[in-house]
């Protein structure tokens, strides 16, 4: 449910801002995405729950909480065959919602949205994630 209710209040925003994300802020996102996606591949929590916000840790406060997380409710960011970049938007200064376009372990297409918050050292980290299969894209 709470997947669900994230990804209705972030998906609208990809498509009403109008304010892009520099090449660097851009790049420092999708490097932060496939850090973390390259961590949970290799089955490395502590570097996976790393790239976490702050709001995230408050809600999984341990790297065990958050690896439980997204081995149950997201297991095509947790092991996906491929991914790729997609729409990238800086929805407020700091702060980019970016599209990934995922082929799961059971070679489904989902996409994943993430949002990104520049942190007060200058760096991006994931403040959450939506996921949906793809055949829910056209509807």
């Amino acid at each position: 449910m709470r997947r669900a209710f994230f990804a209705f209040a972030v998906v609208p925003f990809i498509f009403m801002s109008s304010a892009f994300a520099g090449d660097a802020e851009i790049k420092a996102g999708q490097s932060v995405i496939d850090g973390q996606l390259k961590a949970l591949i290799a089955n490395d929590g502590a570097k996976a729950y790393s790239f976490a916000a702050p709001n995230v840790k408050r809600i999984f406060p341990t790297v065990d909480a958050f690896m439980n997380m997204v081995t149950n409710g997201y297991p095509p960011v947790r092991k996906p065959q491929t991914y790729s970049f997609g729409k990238v938007e800086e929805t407020a200064p700091g702060s980019i919602v970016q599209q990934v376009l995922i082929v799961g372990p059971d070679g489904k297409d989902y996409e994943a949205v993430y949002t990104l918050q520049q942190q007060p050292d200058g760096t991006f980290q994931i403040t959450g994630c939506s996921l949906r299969a793809s055949n829910s894209l056209s509807t």
